[in-house]
């Protein structure tokens, strides 16, 4: 085993990148109609009271925006949906040109198709460095189990099969 102190930003990218996580497109309708952005960092916190939590960067011009609407939705992409992480991952695009979607029991856009999707509220927000972390409370939620999520990985994506079609497949 290597030991580094190397903790330049482009080195704790490549080792952070090796955490596999889920992708969520987080949205919400504001003054100026629909806003979304790409997030990588959601998570669960807390069962009861039913909690959530995710970390925009300081950057993100999206992130005040959903902050003033005060409710957003939590869009957790399918394998199929690689295309919208990227889509809405851009700045100074129209993000929502060609996505169709519903409204969630709070207003907020859900994405058709969506693995799952989960409406919530703002709860509070902490100072995570270059990033905010913003933990929200869950008002609505449902799920579809016929699809694989989005994985991103050593910055690319990927499909992840559940472990019961592992064992199929293999079997």
């Amino acid at each position: 085993m290597s030991v580094t102190s190397d903790l330049a930003p482009r080195r704790l990218r490549d080792i952070f990148g090796t955490f596999a996580s889920g992708l969520t497109v987080i949205t919400a309708t504001t003054a100026d109609g629909p806003a979304g952005f790409t997030c990588q960092s959601f998570a669960s916190l807390s069962l009861e009271p039913a909690l959530v939590t995710f970390s925009p960067a300081r950057t993100s011009t999206t992130w005040p925006a959903l902050r003033r609407a005060g409710s957003f939705t939590v869009n957790i992409l399918p394998a199929e949906h690689q295309h919208l992480a990227g889509q809405f991952a851009r700045s100074g695009t129209d993000k929502f040109a060609g996505v169709s979607h519903a409204r969630s029991p709070l207003g907020n856009p859900v994405l058709d198709d969506a693995l799952a999707w989960i409406d919530c509220e703002l709860h509070e927000e902490y100072d995570g460095g270059d990033h905010t972390i913003v933990v929200a409370a869950v008002r609505h939620l449902d799920a579809r189990n016929d699809a694989e999520p989005l994985v991103f990985f050593k910055g690319g994506y990927a499909g992840l099969r559940p472990a019961e079609r592992l064992l199929e497949a293999a079997g």
